[in-house]
């Protein structure tokens, strides 16, 4: 039975989904058990049979990448939580201690597509300054929520995941790194690859690049969703 779990990107790998060129993702693998090193490709054949990468616990037993993966398996789905803006409203809590209560409505704007709307309302008829926005009535303004807040109903984009796959972080092919949503402007031959070992460092840190870790190689397609 296919399931769906969240996934978070930030905004310009929400724009390359939205866009069509990112198909993949890679995420560092957290779980303890360590991947066999020899079963490096998604599928390899020992002794004439062919065997899935996995991993093997400290009593030899083998488990299958799929089995393992957090994200699921393939078929499954994922859908994508990224950083919104909801409009609402706040209220001090009772009793008044200075804190204030969000009230957010249905209505979201989505970061990756740039700032909300600056609507003038009943209470701000000439609508915010600076980085505030405004939002129309019956709300009051536009809050900013990280992706980790988005829940399900506000979530716009579906994935299909169609492979699952383990390899090392450094061991990505040029063309996987095109598929990682990356761009280049040049012609060289490893401007996608170099471009991916920038984007990873500026997301996790030089030493997480030269750590070389195992990694999650999670392939999707998008899905069309109708309301």
């Amino acid at each position: 039975i296919a399931k769906e779990r969240p996934i978070l990107f930030n905004g310009p790998m929400v724009r390359a989904i939205l866009e069509g060129r990112k198909t993949q993702t890679r995420r560092i693998i957290g779980s303890k058990k360590k991947p066999v090193d020899t079963f490096i490709q998604d599928t390899q054949f020992i002794d004439g049979k062919e065997q899935s990468l996995g991993f093997e616990d400290e009593n030899g037993g083998w488990f299958d990448t799929e089995e393992m993966c957090p994200y699921g398996h393939k078929g499954d789905r994922l859908w994508v939580r990224e950083t919104w803006w909801q409009a609402g409203d706040s209220h001090p809590t009772y009793p008044d201690d200075d804190e204030e209560k969000w009230l957010g409505s249905r209505r979201v704007h989505y970061s990756a597509d740039g700032p909300p709307p600056n609507e003038p309302n009943k209470f701000y008829p000439n609508g915010l300054s600076g980085k505030s926005y405004s939002a129309a009535d019956p709300n009051k303004f536009w809050k900013k929520r990280p992706s980790i807040h988005m829940p399900r109903w506000a979530s716009r984009i579906d994935l299909e995941i169609t492979r699952i796959g383990v390899e090392r972080l450094q061991d990505i092919s040029e063309e996987d790194a095109k598929a990682e949503g990356m761009v280049s402007l040049y012609t060289d031959k490893y401007t996608h690859f170099l471009e991916f070992c920038d984007t990873w460092k500026e997301i996790y840190g030089a030493n997480s690049w030269d750590a070389n870790p195992w990694v999650w190689v999670v392939k999707f397609k998008r899905v069309e969703t109708t309301e």
